[in-house]
């Protein structure tokens, strides 16, 4: 059955997942057609029911993300989506979902609390260790130069996430450390208290009934080798077809190898150049290891601006193996544009305007352009999304992880839980007041007219502007410690300045909160949740103008809250008031860390935008998309070369090829290189006519831009193909 397997190889848009996709139906056909034959002749009429409805097979399909999934998905229904039956995921999803299926026959096998697992969120996860770990935090015993304690919690965290992707053990981080990084000074006993931490963290876990991805992973290690396991997983599937393999953990070559070994088929699609993930716990190297079970099949196709640049630039400019000659001739015959300013606000202005005229000029359409970045920082994003909207160009930011408390809605709605609830009084500050003031009034309602003749019109609310708010917050709201209070709008002596509309609105507010404050001290309201769920249903939802971000911002609020209530109903299951109020202290002190939540579902539109993509060099490479033009801003960075968030603290030693050698810093340089080797080749294929490299001298600290590419800027300049540059 091995024969039967394919393996698709190629560079980046060379068609492997067409060829996967085509495999899949190949298959499904074959196999259904071998049902079909071998159906007894009982009932000449129950024959022909099946050749009409032949029995469907059921296939395991794995993409890398879930957002290549929903692609994935949609391409295999608009093919022939009655050929077979399939189960979509990813490989996280699939452990997490396998685990959580088989989780009674793991707490007979490991003899675990029978108790329903809850998963944690990262946020939560992060927080629950600093907690757990608070002594040897403050002690210093974790300490390390230059790293602030929340980072030492998640790179303690992502450790253990590492070992379980490669099949490590928790005990076993503390001797890998020693001998990837070496041993001086402190070093051993750091090493040994994570390791120490993270049993800790682990056992503490199991107890209560928490997952993390890391647990899951070490969990399915144990599901993987159980027999009773395996017998479902050869019943359950005849196939299994996973895309982009080289995106996947150690632990999934071991699934599919046992589903080989077991007369199962298996496609799988591998981009040799690909590797997005390495460094997140992906092994690429260990996963191609599969393609000596499997016919290879080697696509060639090139695609983008590739084949005319990719050689000529890393040749001259990285590796520095040939003259400029070939990278000038090379440029010239390519659609290359350099747009150069000394400072990046200029550069910003200036990348902008290039857009607005790309589009207005109607050379491109906006969806068909995209901004990519090593790092984009919140004022590029704020000042490309403001000059673009302006001219009436949207911008759609690929997975923007901003804080929950960025948003002036969140924080709103922050405020009206420390009014209802009792001891939250230091929260709350006047400036918070006048902006709940504003932002609770700050749409007015739009009816429709062709139901106001069904049901009566709901009074509007006008907008308190904050001038109007400042003075409410001033004379109208009485701090305390306890209960913090907003009063009657007469409190303010010249109430008559605010007008009749503010007036009302104000009124409005007020008189729901008492009424929840009410409710609340008379147990009608079951938990914040419902609190937060009542105030977007009343403030919010009923105006029907809030844009697409806000309205996933409230999601992003609503599943972070859930999630939050669900964990502490798991740690507190009979609270005391004293206990919800900490509850919902602890609950807004997080928010105000500057937490960054798991993007709310559903996490792709349903109607696609014409709109400019905005994303960093790791969130587009990810998003497998392509671009007519591409803006690569900062091109001049440093940051093009380090890895960045997109790499783990130690992730090169959990990798299946680390042969415990000591990582030096040339093993750092050298891995920074090749990973610059794959993202050119990545993003020049996935540019079809034109490149603009957006460079500035100066970045935004002011400091000189002296990255791995100035040399390609300095050859544009030669060539004279700057579109603009400021002095």
């Amino acid at each position: 059955m091995g024969a039967l397997s394919v393996w698709i190889t190629g560079k980046t848009r060379s068609g492997k997942t067409t060829r996967l996709i085509e495999q899949f139906g190949n298959w499904s056909l074959d196999h259904q057609s071998d049902l079909i034959s071998t159906v007894p002749p009982i009932s000449k009429s129950k024959a022909a029911l099946q050749q009409r409805q032949p029995q469907r097979v059921t296939a395991l399909i794995l993409a890398a993300n879930s957002d290549n999934r929903l692609i994935l998905l949609d391409r295999i229904w608009e093919t022939r989506p009655e050929l077979s039956a399939f189960h979509s995921t990813t490989p996280l999803g699939l452990l997490q979902d396998e685990v959580t299926l088989f989780w009674p026959l793991l707490v007979q096998s490991l003899n675990l609390k029978a108790q329903f697992p809850v998963r944690l969120r990262p946020e939560t996860e992060q927080e629950l260790a600093t907690l757990l770990w608070s002594q040897e935090l403050e002690s210093g015993q974790l300490a390390r130069a230059g790293v602030s304690p929340d980072r030492i919690v998640r790179q303690t965290l992502d450790l253990m996430q590492l070992a379980a992707m490669s099949g490590k053990s928790v005990a076993e981080i503390p001797r890998i450390l020693a001998q990837g990084f070496g041993s001086s000074d402190g070093s051993d006993s750091l090493y040994s208290c994570i390791g120490q931490l993270l049993v800790r963290w682990r056992n503490w876990c199991l107890d209560r009934g928490f997952l993390t991805y890391s647990i899951v992973t070490e969990l399915y290690w144990h599901l993987l080798n159980h027999p009773t396991y395996q017998q479902h997983l050869i019943r359950r599937y005849q196939m299994v077809l996973a895309d982009d393999v080289d995106e996947y953990p150690a632990i999934m070559r071991h699934l599919f190898e046992f589903l080989l070994e077991n007369g199962k088929m298996g496609a799988f699609t591998f981009n040799p150049t690909g590797s997005i993930r390495l460094g997140l716990g992906a092994d690429p190297n260990d996963l191609a290891e599969l393609q000596s079970r499997c016919q290879i099949e080697s696509l060639d196709l090139s695609s983008g601006l590739a084949p005319q640049l990719f050689e000529p630039i890393v040749s001259s400019v990285i590796d520095n193996n040939i003259g400029l000659a070939e990278l000038f001739y090379s440029l010239s015959e390519s659609d290359v544009r350099l747009i150069k300013t000394q400072s990046r606000a200029d550069l910003l202005r200036r990348t902008a305007e290039a857009i607005i005229e790309a589009v207005d000029t109607q050379q491109v359409q906006p969806q068909e352009i995209a901004v990519i970045g090593p790092g984009l920082d919140a004022i590029a994003r704020y000042t490309l999304r403001e000059i673009l909207s302006h001219q009436g160009i949207a911008v759609d930011s690929l997975q923007e992880q901003r804080p929950l408390l960025s948003s002036p809605l969140v924080r709103a709605l922050l405020t009206l839980l420390a009014l209802v609830y009792p001891d939250l009084g230091r929260l709350v500050e006047r400036e918070a007041i006048a902006e709940m003031l504003v932002v609770l009034s700050g749409v007015k309602r739009h009816s429709d007219p062709a139901k106001q003749s069904e049901e009566l019109p709901s009074p509007p609310l006008s907008t308190i502007d904050p001038v109007r708010a400042g003075l409410l917050a001033d004379y109208c709201f009485r701090p305390h410690p306890q209960q913090p209070t907003l009063l009657e709008v007469k409190a303010f002596p010249r109430w008559d300045r605010l007008g009749y509309s503010a007036t009302q609105t104000y009124n409005q507010i007020l008189q729901w909160i008492n009424q929840q404050r009410q409710q609340y001290q008379q147990r009608l309201i079951p938990s914040p949740v419902s609190l937060l769920d009542r105030a977007i249903q009343r403030f919010f939802i009923p105006t029907q103008s809030l844009p697409s971000d806000q309205l996933a911002v409230l999601r992003e609020l609503m599943e972070t809250a859930i999630h939050y209530w669900e964990v502490d109903a798991r740690l507190h299951p009979h609270p005391a008031a004293e206990t919800s109020s900490e509850t919902i202290r602890s609950f807004i002190q997080l928010l105000r860390r500057g937490v960054v939540s798991a993007n709310p579902y559903p996490v792709k539109p349903v109607i696609p935008t014409e709109a400019v993509t905005l994303a960093t060099i790791f969130q587009y490479r990810a998003n497998r998309t392509s671009h007519r033009y591409h803006f690569w801003l900062d091109v001049g960075s440093p940051l093009w070369l380090s890895g960045g968030a997109s790499t783990l603290w130690g992730a090169p030693l959990f990798l299946q090829e680390w042969a415990g050698d000591l990582w030096t810093p040339e093993d750092q340089i050298n891995a920074d290189t090749q990973r610059l080797h794959r993202i050119l080749l990545d993003l020049l294929s996935r540019v079809c006519d034109r490149l603009y490299l957006c460079h500035s001298d100066l970045a935004v600290n002011g400091q000189d831009q002296l990255g791995p590419l100035l040399p390609l800027v300095h050859a544009l300049c030669d060539l004279n193909l700057v579109d603009v540059f400021r002095d």
